[in-house]
């Protein structure tokens, strides 16, 4: 069955793996740090691919202040439905450079993946949608729109603006989001669930400036130290969040085991895992609270001081079912509660995305799970996701009556936002091909 889409797509997955080494020798960082002229020619030349592929009325959207969008179309035969195709060509910052194994945009290959930032977050996204215009020579049998964002790294903080000024151009009768992963190497899978997360960044004051470490050590404390005890109530003994009045419920433990998940993160010897629950649920359903930072003097900058103020980013992950400005609202309550010794405090609310749940009953969610088992020889997972995708609900509230399919070629392994970022090759090509089959499953 649909062996011609499968004979195509094998013949022109050793062009689409060039292409996305092409993209990734692309510096697309979307992070205000870095130059905005290589996000727009990662636009551009995204723009050149889809016109070579024979999409329709390719160009860049765009807005003040915004790091450019990618659109183009084909139409369908008449009585089809249209899909819009979403991936993101942005990327995050690389990181520290002695950890990669070759330059982060100096894509190789090696035993079947293809290493660099954005080979799999999410410029396979890019080369799904891409793959499956040209796999159709550039006439697919259902109408496709392509939307690929260029500020999903740094917060999709402008998709709301683009969504309403653009909204006739990309409305369509389902959407299909390719910035989700396959459940493991080899077998396939759709998410169906989304945490939600609030961040704030803490400053805990103590002192109206340095004193000597001396003269005043003992009789009032530094700002680190008091930040460290704020935030070490976060958990209880266990490592379960602390925060009352968040929602939190078990998923189906599906086959994921310890030992998978330790590998799947990398965790040093002996460490204890956090929370009670299965590790799905913990991943997935019940909250998760991780200090991503704290601004505070270099060990190479010490001096004999009381610091006299510190600040930390703390980010929480919510469960399905939470409101993102209710959790926020508790998150702040704890924090004001049980500030150490009467220091200062200041809390600043760093943005909130609500947790989202999709829909499994639609005809195209179906033409998907047919389509991913035929190609893989297996059903997919129907999993969570214990990331975060606001735009999700930004499309979503948009096309209310879209349903919403989330999908990608990466696995746990990707290292996605992490040095030595990387895409397994065979589940690229299965994904252009799964995506090629569900279309012309989708036009009846």
């Amino acid at each position: 069955m649909h062996e011609d889409l499968r004979q195509v797509v094998a013949d022109d997955f050793s062009k689409m793996k060039e292409t996305l080494a092409d993209l990734v020798r692309i510096p697309s960082v979307s992070a205000t740090s870095y130059p905005a002229a290589e996000v727009r020619r990662s636009a551009e030349a995204v723009a050149r691919l889809l016109e070579e592929a024979g999409a329709d009325r390719v160009e860049l959207l765009e807005l003040e202040g915004a790091h450019p969008a990618v659109y183009g179309e084909v139409a369908g035969p008449p009585g089809t439905p249209t899909v819009l195709l979403y991936a993101h060509h942005d990327v995050q910052p690389p990181g520290p450079a002695e950890e990669w194994q070759t330059g982060p945009f100096d894509p190789f290959e090696r035993n079947g993946r293809l290493y660099g930032r954005g080979s799999s977050d999410d410029k396979s996204g890019v080369i799904m949608h891409l793959g499956m215009l040209r796999a159709f020579g550039g006439k697919p049998p259902v109408g496709v729109k392509f939307f690929f964002e260029g500020e999903e790294e740094v917060g999709s903080s402008h998709l709301e603006d683009f969504l309403q000024k653009y909204s006739d151009q990309l409305r369509s009768d389902v959407i299909v989001i390719a910035d989700a992963g396959t459940w493991r190497v080899g077998v396939p899978a759709i998410t169906t669930s989304l945490r939600g997360i609030t961040a704030c960044v803490v400053e805990v004051r103590t002192l109206g400036s340095a004193v000597h470490s001396g003269q005043f050590g003992g009789a009032f404390p530094d700002a680190i130290t008091t930040l460290c005890r704020l935030l070490a109530t976060l958990h209880d003994e266990g490592g379960n969040v602390a925060v009352t009045g968040l929602v939190s419920y078990e998923s189906d433990p599906l086959d994921l085991t310890e030992e998978e998940v330790r590998q799947q993160a990398g965790s040093v010897v002996g460490l204890k895992s956090i929370g009670d629950g299965g590790w799905t649920s913990r991943m997935w359903s019940k909250p998760a609270i991780s200090v991503l930072a704290i601004d505070a003097p270099r060990i190479s900058e010490a001096i004999n001081q009381l610091v006299p103020v510190a600040a930390a980013k703390v980010s929480m992950r919510l469960a399905p079912g939470q409101d993102g400005k209710a959790a926020e609202e508790a998150l702040r309550r704890h924090l004001e509660a049980n500030v150490p010794w009467g220091a200062e405090l200041t809390v600043r609310s760093d943005g909130f995305g609500d947790a989202f749940a999709l829909a499994t009953d639609a005809p195209a969610f179906a033409a998907f799970r047919e389509a991913m088992e035929t190609v893989w020889g297996t059903p997919p997972v129907e999993m969570g996701s214990g990331g975060s995708i606001p735009f999700v609900a930004a499309f979503s509230a948009q096309m209310p009556d879209a349903p919403v399919i989330l999908i990608g070629a990466g696995d746990p392994t990707s290292a996605f936002h992490g040095p030595n970022e990387s895409q397994h090759l065979g589940d690229l090509e299965k994904s252009i091909l799964a995506e090629a089959v569900a279309l012309r499953l989708l036009a009846g």
